[in-house]
């Protein structure tokens, strides 16, 4: 199947930077975003078996792609040098191919093509002297993540009888916590079977698997007949994984190994090419057989949450041993500990975009995967990557192509933003809660709430920000107001502080915990705006090399939504300038042209001196980056992002030149077979998904065809 540990066959929801709490607007662009976006379209019940057909009727739509399923590659031709070719063998057909190619990239999860090619490996965690890494695991936690096969669990809607089989675990007092599993009747996977760490996680996968066959239905036997649990009586399995979902094995060696300093300190690559953000996530070797006192889901799991996202460099995706080999997913160049972060779906797919467009520009140019670490070969790379819609962090495009960064923009409106009207529910104060509001440099705004009161109380609201301009970690407090309250319904809380920005950036204003107090919410979505909750806290002492993070986060399940609030001075975030500044998503501010509320006809409207020849037109617009759009196990309550642009129109010179009638898409991209001759483009938005102001990116226009050209 398509997908790996996304696919029918595993089940595992595509996770990514964004399900980790501090990172705003972090889903992965590109190909991965693609995807997403068009499986919560067609998909919006997170079906695994639809997301299946989605998957295989995109990569089928491809003209490039020879898909070979069913077959696995068993022997290469060059070992110890180039690779020649690759022997594939399908046992469906049985048939067998050579695969003969000048570059070969490796994203097989395992490494098979990298490790019969003889480049160097390394499997289990490092001694945390070689890397200085204080989060490394203690041989007795254990050095490689196990694997995990879930299962599905229903109401039958009448009482339900299970026999098990004979090879189901009996011994069920082995799991720590057998006392203590827990059901849920729900149309989702149960995470209650890990196993495998202490084993060799490629060559003993078989064993590895039927002993979580046999712990999965040990498990199911306990819950269903052990009389220890109520409430179980018409439960009844839907569904067992047929393989394993498998974590961790092989990891090669590149020009870098991405280690543990680099995803806390968020170092900076000048080859950055990709990104990641995801938690450092290490599970105990033993599985469900640990000892450790952990969650119910997976005994043990020891988290290193980073302050946001941090860069991945295209050195850890090239062999060290083989010239023409490329390293994607979780065998790339990592040590163990950077790796526990890495390895999810959506990061991974972010290093294959980042391997597709180096293979490309190779093709192109005749270079070889090393040379494109030259710095004029990476700046290519990266422009070529962030035109397909991937986002390196603190990279902007710069594209002296694009005819429109020579062009006079306007716009029929830009947003004015002075607050957001309290039509939404109340939220109790039971957690603190924030707004982010994107500020330009200067002196901070005064921001009113609406809040209801149920008893005399004292409110403390605090201003913070983060410690880097696009870090949305709120934890530099900027100033503190404590707002005395009697009891009574929409009253307006003044959080007033002194202090200035030196550089435009998102600030949080936040209402703390307080049990008396309730704060309006506004059903009104603008780009680029949200508020978030605080979730806990990661104490620096109790974790190793673990930075102090407080959580704040929308929440993955939340409906998006902003705080009620009004703002002393006009605040314009939505410039129509924004969609030529090189950012397709918010960082420092919201980067994209937003219109008017009120504005019932929003045009961008772009014009030269003299009539340009335009071949293509391409627009990034507003699919939401802050939702992970979740592609299993979660039902969308809309098919389409409501803050995707949905019906517009693209004039020239007066003269129509594009209609779309129902976009989902983030990317548009439109190539003319007859290329344009205009003075003016006008971009015509019609409609959106949902009630939200327009916005638009990125608006870019060439004169000749985008391809990787050499």
């Amino acid at each position: 199947m398509l997908g790996g540990n996304a696919s029918s066959e595993v089940r595992v929801p595509v996770c990514g930077a964004g399900w980790t709490y501090n990172n705003r607007w972090a889903r992965e662009g590109g190909v991965v975003d693609e995807i997403l976006v068009e499986n919560r379209f067609r998909n919006p019940e997170g079906n695994a078996v639809l997301f299946d057909t989605v998957l295989l009727d995109m990569v089928t739509a491809e003209p490039g792609i020879s898909l070979l399923l069913d077959t696995v590659a068993v022997d290469v031709q060059g070992r110890g040098a180039a690779i020649r070719s690759v022997r594939a063998f399908c046992s469906m057909s049985q048939t067998i191919y050579d695969v003969e190619a000048p570059l070969f990239c490796d994203a097989s999860g395992d490494g098979v093509l990298a490790y019969l090619s003889g480049a160097a490996f390394r499997m289990g965690a490092e001694a945390r002297e070689e890397f200085g890494e204080d989060f490394a695991p203690s041989e007795e936690f254990g050095t490689l993540l196990g694997h995990t096969i879930p299962f599905y669990i229903k109401d039958g809607g009448r009482r339900v009888s299970f026999n098990p089989p004979g090879y189901a675990l009996e011994e069920i007092s082995r799991i720590p916590r057998h006392r203590r599993m827990f059901t849920q009747v729900r149309s989702e996977m149960t995470f209650l079977s890990e196993y495998g760490g202490r084993l060799d996680t490629v060559r003993q996968a078989g064993q590895i698997k039927w002993e979580l066959w046999r712990i999965v239905f040990g498990i199911w036997n306990h819950l269903k007949n052990s009389g220890s649990f109520t409430g179980v009586e018409n439960l009844t399995l839907e569904w067992v994984g047929a393989i394993p979902g498998k974590r961790e094995s092989r990891r090669f060696e590149g020009y870098y190994m991405l280690t543990q300093r680099d995803i806390v300190e968020q170092t900076e690559h000048d080859d950055a090419v990709a990104y990641g953000g995801f938690a450092v996530d290490l599970h105990p070797a033993d599985g469900v057989f640990a000892d450790d006192d952990g969650d119910e889901i997976i005994s043990g799991a020891h988290l290193l949450v980073p302050r946001g996202i941090y860069q991945i460099p295209y050195r850890c995706l090239i062999s060290k041993d083989v010239p023409n080999l490329f390293l994607a997913g979780r065998l790339a160049s990592s040590s163990h500990v950077a790796f526990g972060s890495t390895r999810v779906m959506a990061t991974c797919a972010q290093m294959g975009q980042a391997v597709g467009m180096a293979a490309a520009v190779c093709t192109a140019t005749g270079a070889t995967p090393r040379a494109l670490l030259e710095p004029a070969r990476m700046v290519r790379l990266q422009r070529e990557l962030l035109k397909s819609g991937q986002f390196i962090p603190g990279v902007a495009l710069q594209d002296d192509d694009d005819l429109v960064q020579k062009s006079e923009i306007s716009a029929s409106s830009e947003l004015v933003l002075t607050g957001l009207p309290a039509n939404g529910a109340q939220l109790r104060l039971d957690r603190s809660r924030a707004q982010l509001l994107p500020l330009p440099a200067g002196e901070l705004p005064s921001v009113t709430f609406v809040v209801d009161v149920e008893k005399p109380t004292t409110l403390r609201a605090e201003v913070r920000t983060g410690r880097g301009t696009s870090d949305y970690t709120p934890d530099v407090v900027l100033g503190v107001v404590e707002v005395p309250l009697l009891p009574g319904v929409k009253q307006k809380v003044d959080v007033a502080v002194e202090g200035k920005l030196d550089e435009a950036r998102y600030v949080f204003y936040c209402l703390l915990e307080n049990e008396h107090v309730a704060v309006h919410t506004s059903d009104q979505l603008v780009s680029g705006l949200t508020s978030v909750f605080y979730e806990g806290k990661q104490g620096a002492a109790a974790k190793r090399g673990a930075p102090d993070v407080e959580y704040w986060w929308p929440g993955l399940r939340e409906p998006r939504r902003n705080l009620a609030f009004s703002v002393d001075r006009p605040l314009r975030p939505g410039a129509a300038e924004n969609v030529r500044n090189g950012y397709s998503r918010p960082t420092t501010g919201v980067n994209a042209w937003v219109a008017a509320k009120g504005d019932l006809a929003p045009k961008l409207l772009l014009s030269w001196g003299e009539a340009k020849t335009i071949a293509e037109i391409d627009i990034s617009f507003d699919t939401d980056f802050d939702d992970v759009m979740q592609s299993v196990l979660r039902v969308h309550d809309d098919r389409s992002v409501l803050s995707c642009v949905r019906h517009y129109r693209i004039w020239a010179d007066g003269e129509l030149a594009v209609e779309c009638l129902d976009n989902h898409q983030t990317i548009n991209k439109h190539v003319f077979e007859n290329p344009l001759k205009a003075r003016r483009l006008t971009l015509d938005i019609v409609a959106s998904h949902g009630d939200v102001p327009a916005a638009v990116f990125e608006f870019r226009c060439y004169e000749s065809p985008q391809a990787v050209a050499g």
